[in-house]
């Protein structure tokens, strides 16, 4: 079998067009056309506000003037630190419209985490929320001597003109205080939008000009920045949009990822350049606030991590609503087990959950299909545009045949350009097989015979035991079917004996009605478990139980942290 024959085509939805063309066009241009198809359309639904497309398009254009009449264009990178408010995707959209670079940070990192990316990226501008402004900034204002204005903004205002009447609300929001910072610029949101004017400057912007520098989540070393293009985005775009028939001015899509995640990022872009509407979750962990939303404004879909599904199908009143509205069910970002797969689909309906793979170098790349048949456990078919293949795990010299697990690789405009500012890191990730260029993603995945797609694990999540390859997500699939595991995670230590190899340790958060059963019990209950149902080179070594498993800011088992 040859990949670049293609077997996945065979199966995708009848209207996809495995040949489709990409068009010249930038994703401004998209979005001038999404921003202007309806003025009075819902842009995004925040706490009880409603922002319309006009107000989008009013206001993000008088943050690209803020940025053209302080000299700042094509070229230049723009960072936004906040939650998922309404301020975020208006100054992402203003930031595009000035021909800037966008850069989304989490609004969690720490000082010196948050000095690193502002640095590495060459940041001029600093979009932050007040609290990170005095509670992170301000502890390393004086070591990010590229960055010259500051905005800052608040939770709580409420844009203009209702922030004239918000009153004693805005007290009972937390807030942070907003200071003087010597050499550098400091203004609020509030005063740019009561000075600049509401036309966007003229830009000039090509399809492989930069759009975005989106970093790593760091999880095997320190983040690196992903330059993403024009063409990149516009690429990606064409074909979300082509694989789900989107409905122009018909979607409601609610997403827990924040927009600093290339998830949660797309998930807005796809809504603003299709005149869609988006539900802005500020706090994923506040599951009766998602639940409350959901309820109130009925989405036609949804897009979140496993581990936001599993606090969902656990909250008696995301139980009982009517789910009829909603039509898709995207999970990504970590594995979706069988068996919350199948609780998912008995509360939100059979066949509308659909599992994607991508990364922030690629975007997404492979889908389930839309209608056509899904297989449990794959993340889907790759898109058309894109030359896939899986390669050995030793060297990355030869394809591996179908079943058998290899790196994925992968050619297409949706891929980076590559890494910002890191030529060493661009090289080891953009090589050479059999003659031509291909992203080599660091992703084990398996093919079937069909052409459908199973990620197996991370190369750097691989535990070399005694010579033998054992697939850390595999194993985590056994364990999550023993009825005691609500989490887990397995990781390799260092075997004492063997300081060249490694052994299995698995991490497992108990449910609630085995946390106060006798720990050492469970344990070798586990134990038993896994001697039956896996290789003995497999079964964990050590098991460890913890009151609860480390999260990444996404909602992901934090590896690294448990390393």
């Amino acid at each position: 079998m040859n990949y670049d024959e293609r077997p996945w085509t065979k199966y995708y939805d009848e209207w996809v067009d495995p040949n489709i063309t990409i068009p010249e066009k930038t994703y401004l241009d998209f979005l001038q056309e999404g921003l202007r198809r309806n003025h009075a359309h819902p842009a995004m639904h925040f706490m009880g506000k409603t922002i319309t497309y006009g107000e989008l398009d009013e206001l993000s254009g008088r943050f690209a003037n803020f940025l053209s009449s302080i000299g700042y264009g094509k070229g230049v990178a723009v960072s936004i630190v906040t939650p998922n408010i309404p301020q975020n995707q208006i100054v992402n959209v203003g930031i595009c419209r000035a021909g800037c670079i966008a850069q989304g940070i989490s609004i969690l990192l720490t000082p010196n985490e948050l000095a690193y990316q502002l640095n590495h990226s060459g940041a001029k501008v600093l979009f932050i929320l007040d609290m990170a402004f005095e509670q992170t900034f301000m502890k390393i204002h004086d070591k990010v001597p590229e960055l010259t204005h500051i905005v800052v903004c608040t939770i709580g205002e409420f844009l203009p003109p209702l922030v004239r009447i918000l009153g004693k609300a805005l007290k009972k929001l937390p807030s942070g205080k907003v200071v003087p910072v010597p050499g550098k610029t400091v203004l609020t949101f509030r005063e740019i939008l009561r000075t600049y004017p509401d036309r966007p400057p003229r830009v000039e912007i090509q399809p492989d000009d930069t759009c975005l520098i989106q970093y790593t989540g760091g999880t095997t070393g320190t983040p690196k920045g992903a330059e993403m293009t024009h063409r990149s985005v516009v690429t990606t775009l064409v074909m979300y949009n082509h694989w789900m028939q989107t409905e122009v001015m018909g979607e409601i899509w609610l997403s827990a990822f924040p927009f600093f995640h290339i998830a949660g990022l797309f998930v807005g872009m796809v809504q603003m350049t299709t005149t869609n509407t988006q539900i802005l979750i500020p706090d994923p962990r506040n599951v009766k606030h998602l639940v409350k939303e959901y309820a109130k404004y009925r989405p036609t879909g949804i897009c979140n991590v496993p581990t936001i599904y599993q606090r969902l199908v656990d909250e008696p009143s995301f139980r009982s609503l009517d789910h009829s509205n909603c039509q898709v069910v995207f999970s990504g970002a970590s594995p979706l087990t069988d068996s919350l797969l199948a609780e998912l689909e008995s509360v939100i309906g059979e066949g509308k959950v659909q599992e994607f793979y991508g990364m922030t170098e690629t975007m997404p790349s492979i889908f389930d299909p839309r209608n056509n048949k899904k297989k449990v456990g794959s993340v889907g078919l790759p898109w058309p545009t894109y030359r896939v293949k899986l390669v050995d795990l030793e060297n990355g010299t030869r394809e591996v045949p179908v079943g058998e697990e290899g790196e994925y690789i992968v050619q297409g405009k949706g891929v980076m350009r590559g890494y910002w500012r890191d030529p060493e890191e661009t090289a080891h990730a953009m090589r050479e097989f059999q003659g031509e260029k291909w992203f080599f993603t660091g992703d084990v995945l398996r093919m079937d015979e069909d052409g459908y797609f199973y990620l197996v694990d991370r190369v750097k999540d691989m535990i070399d035991v005694s010579g033998y390859n054992v697939f850390s997500r595999e194993l985590e699939d056994k364990l999550y079917q023993h009825p005691a595991i609500e989490f887990c995670a397995v990781v390799g230590v260092p075997d004492p004996q063997k300081p060249a190899t490694q052994i299995v340790k698995a991490v497992i958060q108990l449910i609630p009605e085995y946390r106060e059963k006798d720990s050492k019990a469970v344990k070798e209950d586990i134990r038993a478990y896994c001697k039956e149902n896996m290789a003995p080179y497999k079964v964990p070594k050590i098991i460890e139980i913890v009151d609860q498993i480390p999260l990444t800011a996404v909602g992901k088992v934090d590896k690294k942290a448990l390393r």
